[in-house]
Parts: C-alpha cells; sequence; structure tokens
C-alpha cells in the first residue's frame, strides 16, 4: 500500500500536457505581446523625430489676404514657421469655385524631394476685393 501511496504522490507532483501546453500559450501571448507594444514605441519615436508639420499655418497666410489670384504657388515652410521645417515645402491651388468670388483654396505639403503628401487641406474663402477669375471673366490661372 505504501508503494501506491509513492506511486500517487510522484504523479501528483508533475504537469499534465494539457497544464503545460497552457502555460506555453500564456506565455508565448505574453512575449508577443510585448513585441508589439516595443514596435509600437520605436514607431511613435520614429514619428517624434521630425517636426510636426501641418497645412494650416500656411491657409492662415491666405486668410490674412484680402485679394486671391487663381493659380497655383508653392515656396519653402521656412517662410512661415522658421528653420527646423527647411526639409518641408507647399503647394497652394487657388481656384474660383463660384461667380461670387468665393474660392477654394488647397494646400499640400511634402517633404523637400519626396511625392507624399505629408499634410493636406481645402479650405473656402470669399474674397469680393479679388480681381476676375475664370468664372467671372477672367483668365489669371498661372501654371
Amino acid at each position: 500500500m505504501r508503494t501506491a501511496t509513492k506511486i500517487f504522490a510522484r504523479r501528483r507532483r508533475a504537469f499534465s500536457l494539457l497544464e503545460v501546453m497552457i502555460a506555453i500559450g500564456i506565455f508565448f501571448l505574453a512575449v508577443f505581446a510585448i513585441l508589439s507594444l516595443v514596435s509600437q514605441s520605436l514607431a511613435n519615436a520614429r514619428r517624434l523625430q521630425r517636426p510636426l508639420v501641418d497645412a494650416g499655418p500656411v491657409l492662415a497666410n491666405y486668410a490674412n489676404t484680402n485679394i486671391l489670384v487663381e493659380g497655383t504657388k508653392s515656396g519653402s515652410m521656412a517662410e512661415i514657421l522658421g528653420d527646423p521645417y527647411r526639409n518641408y515645402v507647399y503647394t497652394v491651388d487657388i481656384r474660383e469655385v463660384a461667380t461670387n468670388k468665393l474660392f477654394s483654396v488647397e494646400c499640400a505639403v511634402q517633404e523637400r524631394g519626396s511625392r507624399e503628401i505629408i499634410s493636406d487641406m481645402t479650405t473656402l474663402f470669399y474674397r469680393p476685393q479679388s480681381p476676375a477669375g475664370s468664372l467671372d471673366g477672367g483668365n489669371f490661372i498661372h501654371q
């Protein structure tokens, strides 16, 4: 009888195959969760290294003007935001969308030498002092 209890006690000390598989599953789930968090934090760190660039300041410059002329214009973001933004350029497309001097101003910001658009924004401005545009019989579209 003692041998039976020793064998039973020996079996109780070991884990079953199901318990081992569950433990391994939990371990790998934790490892993949940690790796996912690390990769996300590295991506966020890379994103934080470049300055935040937005088309808003460019459109704010056009909001401060009383006259809009149809056409496409471009420039450096450094002109508006300073030297840290010297590697970014903007392109503004101004079109008259109604004969009552309503203009659509579309702005796109890109990194210099890249075709990827980092930020784009469109807004409408009513500028009654603007010269006649393409809808009013004028032809002020500059390419």
